[in-house]
């Protein structure tokens, strides 16, 4: 892989929605104390006292009867009364969530030129014109993120060689002035694409809030919305993190033969339901703040979704709302992600970073020339331990990392060579030089 590679997933179908899949090789209670009784009318107090016991342990047998009544149903559907309390509140929750966060997530729908079909020479020479080629339609699922009208999605809900673009607002309305402000190449491991609204028809435009995906960890509640199956437009479904660092294959036709397959990294694992048309939805905190992109689903497994961390994109968001284009930093090195294995292997003497592969006979270099790593005096064979002071390893690859910075920016990479570390410094490359 490279520090540009990226990731495509598309099925169109007419009236469906593009889908990716991956084949997964109680207090203390303290009781009043009793009124003394005067020593005058003692018979007519007993009397009384007699009463009050016999009317206390009555009621005592009607509240043991009672509270084995309330006990009894209880156990009858399985819950608590205090867990059916926790069950309400996380519910409300879920519903604010999906209140708060639903006026920013928009579907989706776009029209393809699906690529023309062979034809024989001699059909051509017959009939002297080719068919055109046959429009596919497809929907997926993105959210705003400015009152402009910006978008966020998935690259492979609107791919290379669509043809319109329109979106759908939470409260039905369609707007189909919309345009593609970029996408990440095809070569690149994030599967990302911007959309811009140009007239919003007079609909005010509620932006999401965006998070901080570095400190979600595993079992944090999540929840996911999206236009499922490309018809059911902000469906709600609820989850949580079930990993972090999760390197998958994808493809558009669950890894059948032909279907284009790409290297995803460092995704987020969710148990929460992640449906087809859910590509390029959010992935929510409790908090109602996006910390993740919805981006995969195992098609050979029950509720292993994935999603792209948004910190891997904040880079991108800000140079978009500020120049208006898609352009990622590179610094030119073909990697793989180091582990352990692999380490013990090789003879290395660290155990996670970015292993620029060795340099092989007949083949071009993993440094690309002219490239800032080459530039920076990187070889075959380095790792890359760290970006700016940050440690590559399961939570955060090479790619994310340098995600985070801007084109032309200098930043420092720590590097092992035979056993030892250095420093080297480079000035970030852009997309748009190669």
């Amino acid at each position: 892989m490279t520090d540009l590679e990226t990731t495509k997933d598309l099925k169109t179908e007419p009236t469906t929605a593009p889908r990716r899949s991956v084949t997964l090789t109680m207090p203390e209670i303290k009781r009043p104390a009793m009124p003394k009784v005067p020593k005058t009318g003692r018979i007519r107090s007993g009397l009384l006292a007699t009463a009050f016991l016999l009317t206390a342990v009555l009621g005592g047998i009607a509240g043991g009867w009672l509270e084995s009544r309330r006990a009894a149903a209880s156990f009858a559907d399985g819950t608590s009364l205090g867990q059916k309390k926790l069950v309400t509140q996380e519910s409300q929750l879920i519903s604010q969530i999906a209140k708060l966060v639903g006026p920013s997530v928009v579907s989706v729908n776009v029209t393809v030129t699906a690529d023309s079909p062979d034809i024989p020479p001699e059909l051509e020479q017959f009939f002297g014109v080719m068919p055109s080629a046959p429009t596919q339609s497809a929907a997926g699922t993105g959210f705003i993120i400015n009152t402009e009208g910006v978008i966020i999605t998935n690259r492979h809900v609107v791919p290379e060689g669509t043809d319109e673009v329109s979106i759908t607002l939470s409260d039905g309305t369609e707007l189909t002035d919309v345009s593609v402000i970029g996408r990440t190449s095809q070569s690149d491991s994030l599967d990302i694409a911007f959309l811009k609204i140009n007239d919003a028809e007079g609909k005010k435009l509620v932006p999401a809030k965006i998070g901080d995906s570095s400190r979600v960890q595993v079992g944090d509640d999540v929840v996911a919305i999206g236009n499922a199956l490309g018809r059911f437009q902000n469906t709600v479904t609820s989850g949580i993190i079930s990993g972090f660092g999760r390197s998958v294959q994808a493809s558009s036709d669950g890894g059948r033969s032909g279907a284009d397959v790409e290297s995803l990294d460092n995704l987020f694992q969710t148990d929460a339901a992640i449906n087809q048309g859910n590509s390029g939805g959010p992935l929510v905190n409790l908090n109602g703040q996006i910390i993740g992109i919805n981006t995969a689903v195992a098609g050979n497994a029950q509720n292993i979704g994935f999603a792209i961390p948004v910190n891997d994109i904040k880079g991108l968001i800000t140079q978009v709302l500020k120049n208006g284009k898609v352009v990622r930093p590179f610094i030119g090195v073909r990697y793989i992600p180091l582990t352990a294995d692999l380490a013990k292997q090789e003879k290395l003497s660290v155990m996670s970073g970015a292993y620029v592969l060795p340099a092989v006979e007949g083949q071009a270099s993993p440094v690309l020339a002219g490239s800032p790593a080459a530039k920076a005096g990187l070889k075959p064979g380095d790792v890359i331990t760290r970006v700016a002071g940050k440690a590559i390893n399961e939570r955060n690859s090479l790619t994310s990392l340098l995600g985070a910075f801007q084109p032309g920016e200098k930043i420092e990479l720590t590097v092992s060579r035979d056993g030892k570390n250095q420093k080297v410094n480079l000035t970030l490359g852009s997309t748009g030089d190669l």
